[in-house]
Protein backbone atom coordinates (compact mmCIF):
# COMPACT_ATOMS: atom_id res chain seq x y z
CA UNK A 1 0.00 0.00 0.00
CA UNK A 2 1.15 3.65 -0.84
CA UNK A 3 0.94 5.71 1.99
CA UNK A 4 0.98 9.54 2.07
CA UNK A 5 0.06 11.82 5.00
CA UNK A 6 -1.23 15.64 5.57
CA UNK A 7 0.38 17.74 8.37
CA UNK A 8 -0.75 21.09 9.60
CA UNK A 9 -2.03 23.05 12.61
CA UNK A 10 -5.96 22.88 13.09
CA UNK A 11 -7.97 24.62 10.83
CA UNK A 12 -5.51 25.08 8.27
CA UNK A 13 -7.79 22.58 5.98
CA UNK A 14 -6.54 19.14 6.16
CA UNK A 15 -9.57 17.54 6.44
CA UNK A 16 -11.14 19.69 3.50
CA UNK A 17 -8.45 19.20 1.25
CA UNK A 18 -8.62 15.11 2.28
CA UNK A 19 -12.53 15.08 1.44
CA UNK A 20 -12.28 16.38 -1.89
CA UNK A 21 -8.92 14.24 -2.74
CA UNK A 22 -10.92 11.10 -2.09
CA UNK A 23 -13.14 10.96 -4.86
CA UNK A 24 -10.25 12.27 -7.19
CA UNK A 25 -8.54 9.01 -6.40
CA UNK A 26 -11.62 7.20 -6.84
CA UNK A 27 -12.75 8.25 -10.30
CA UNK A 28 -8.86 6.52 -11.36
CA UNK A 29 -9.98 3.59 -9.73
CA UNK A 30 -7.61 3.58 -6.95
CA UNK A 31 -8.94 2.01 -3.41
CA UNK A 32 -8.43 4.67 -0.92
CA UNK A 33 -8.63 4.70 3.18
CA UNK A 34 -7.09 6.85 5.52
CA UNK A 35 -5.78 6.93 9.63
CA UNK A 36 -6.87 10.26 11.10
CA UNK A 37 -4.80 10.50 14.18
CA UNK A 38 -6.25 13.36 17.05
CA UNK A 39 -4.50 14.69 20.25
CA UNK A 40 -7.90 14.82 21.54
CA UNK A 41 -9.89 12.18 23.10
CA UNK A 42 -12.81 10.83 21.00
CA UNK A 43 -15.71 8.40 21.01
CA UNK A 44 -17.43 6.62 18.51
CA UNK A 45 -20.55 5.70 21.05
CA UNK A 46 -23.25 6.98 23.33
CA UNK A 47 -24.14 6.86 26.60
CA UNK A 48 -26.73 3.98 27.00
CA UNK A 49 -26.41 2.21 23.55
CA UNK A 50 -25.25 -1.50 23.86
CA UNK A 51 -21.85 -1.35 22.65
CA UNK A 52 -20.61 1.60 25.22
CA UNK A 53 -22.32 -0.58 27.95
CA UNK A 54 -19.96 -3.39 26.94
CA UNK A 55 -17.03 -1.24 26.72
CA UNK A 56 -17.90 0.40 30.21
CA UNK A 57 -18.53 -2.93 31.51
CA UNK A 58 -14.70 -3.51 31.03
CA UNK A 59 -15.05 -5.32 27.19
CA UNK A 60 -11.29 -4.94 25.66
CA UNK A 61 -12.90 -5.01 22.14
CA UNK A 62 -16.23 -3.93 20.81
CA UNK A 63 -17.25 -5.35 17.25
CA UNK A 64 -20.04 -3.11 15.88
CA UNK A 65 -21.45 -5.31 12.96
CA UNK A 66 -24.61 -4.50 10.48
CA UNK A 67 -25.53 -4.57 6.56
CA UNK A 68 -23.90 -1.52 5.46
CA UNK A 69 -20.40 -1.24 7.93
CA UNK A 70 -18.51 -2.84 10.76
CA UNK A 71 -16.42 -0.92 13.30
CA UNK A 72 -13.80 -2.22 15.53
CA UNK A 73 -13.40 -0.36 18.82
CA UNK A 74 -10.33 -1.19 21.48
CA UNK A 75 -10.00 0.01 24.62
CA UNK A 76 -6.13 0.95 25.02
CA UNK A 77 -6.31 0.86 28.90
CA UNK A 78 -2.85 1.42 29.73
CA UNK A 79 -1.15 0.38 26.66
CA UNK A 80 0.75 2.84 24.83
CA UNK A 81 -0.95 4.23 21.39
CA UNK A 82 -0.18 2.14 18.60
CA UNK A 83 2.17 3.56 15.65
CA UNK A 84 1.42 4.44 12.32
CA UNK A 85 2.80 1.22 11.58
CA UNK A 86 1.09 -0.67 13.52
CA UNK A 87 -2.29 1.11 12.58
CA UNK A 88 -0.98 0.62 8.53
CA UNK A 89 -1.05 -3.27 9.72
CA UNK A 90 -4.73 -3.58 10.45
CA UNK A 91 -6.42 -2.01 7.33
CA UNK A 92 -7.53 -4.19 4.62
CA UNK A 93 -5.44 -3.40 1.30
CA UNK A 94 -5.54 -0.96 -0.70
CA UNK A 95 -3.98 1.68 -3.30
CA UNK A 96 -3.40 4.35 -1.13
CA UNK A 97 -3.84 5.33 2.60
CA UNK A 98 -4.21 9.26 3.48
CA UNK A 99 -2.73 9.67 6.54
CA UNK A 100 -4.23 13.04 8.54
CA UNK A 101 -1.70 14.04 11.30
CA UNK A 102 1.41 11.93 12.12
CA UNK A 103 3.94 14.99 12.17
CA UNK A 104 6.62 13.44 13.06
CA UNK A 105 6.08 9.61 11.26
CA UNK A 106 8.59 8.85 8.37
CA UNK A 107 6.16 9.20 5.51
CA UNK A 108 5.99 11.86 2.44
CA UNK A 109 3.63 14.79 3.20
CA UNK A 110 1.89 17.81 2.38
CA UNK A 111 1.97 20.69 5.01
CA UNK A 112 -1.29 22.31 4.63
CA UNK A 113 -0.89 25.64 5.41
CA UNK A 114 -3.29 29.29 6.04
CA UNK A 115 -1.13 32.16 6.09
CA UNK A 116 -3.97 34.20 7.42
CA UNK A 117 -4.21 32.29 10.28
CA UNK A 118 -0.99 33.16 11.60
CA UNK A 119 0.77 29.81 12.03
CA UNK A 120 4.50 29.09 11.42
CA UNK A 121 5.10 26.83 8.51
CA UNK A 122 6.42 23.46 10.09
CA UNK A 123 8.55 22.39 6.67
CA UNK A 124 11.49 22.88 8.99
CA UNK A 125 10.65 21.27 12.04
CA UNK A 126 9.82 18.36 9.57
CA UNK A 127 11.85 16.99 7.00
CA UNK A 128 9.48 14.67 5.02
CA UNK A 129 7.13 17.40 3.58
CA UNK A 130 7.47 17.71 -0.03
CA UNK A 131 5.20 20.65 -0.58
CA UNK A 132 3.40 23.09 0.70
CA UNK A 133 -0.65 23.81 0.51
CA UNK A 134 -1.40 26.91 0.57
CA UNK A 135 -4.08 29.25 -0.20
CA UNK A 136 -1.70 32.17 -0.66
CA UNK A 137 2.33 32.88 -1.45
CA UNK A 138 4.70 31.43 0.73
CA UNK A 139 7.74 33.51 1.35
CA UNK A 140 11.28 31.99 2.31
CA UNK A 141 10.27 28.16 1.73
CA UNK A 142 12.28 25.75 -0.34
CA UNK A 143 9.43 23.58 -1.07
CA UNK A 144 6.91 23.47 -3.44
CA UNK A 145 3.62 25.40 -3.19
CA UNK A 146 0.62 23.73 -4.45
CA UNK A 147 -2.69 26.04 -4.57
CA UNK A 148 -4.98 24.73 -1.65
CA UNK A 149 -7.77 25.36 -3.69
CA UNK A 150 -6.89 23.32 -6.63
CA UNK A 151 -7.62 19.41 -5.50
CA UNK A 152 -6.97 17.97 -8.90
CA UNK A 153 -3.34 19.40 -9.04
CA UNK A 154 -2.85 18.13 -5.26
CA UNK A 155 -4.13 14.60 -6.56
CA UNK A 156 -1.89 15.00 -9.40
CA UNK A 157 1.19 15.59 -6.78
CA UNK A 158 0.55 12.84 -4.69
CA UNK A 159 0.00 10.31 -7.50
CA UNK A 160 3.33 11.07 -9.18
CA UNK A 161 5.09 10.98 -5.33
CA UNK A 162 3.42 7.36 -5.04
CA UNK A 163 3.94 6.11 -8.06
CA UNK A 164 0.31 5.98 -8.65
CA UNK A 165 0.45 8.14 -11.72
Amino acid sequence: MKVFGFAGYSGAGKTTLIERLIPIFRARGLRVSLIKHTHHGFDLDRPGKDSYRFREAGASEVLLAGGQRWALMHELGDEPEPSLQEQLARLAPVDLVLVEGFRNTDIPKIEVHRPAAGHPLLHEFFPNLLAIASDMAVAHSPLPRLDLNDSQAVADFILVQTGLA
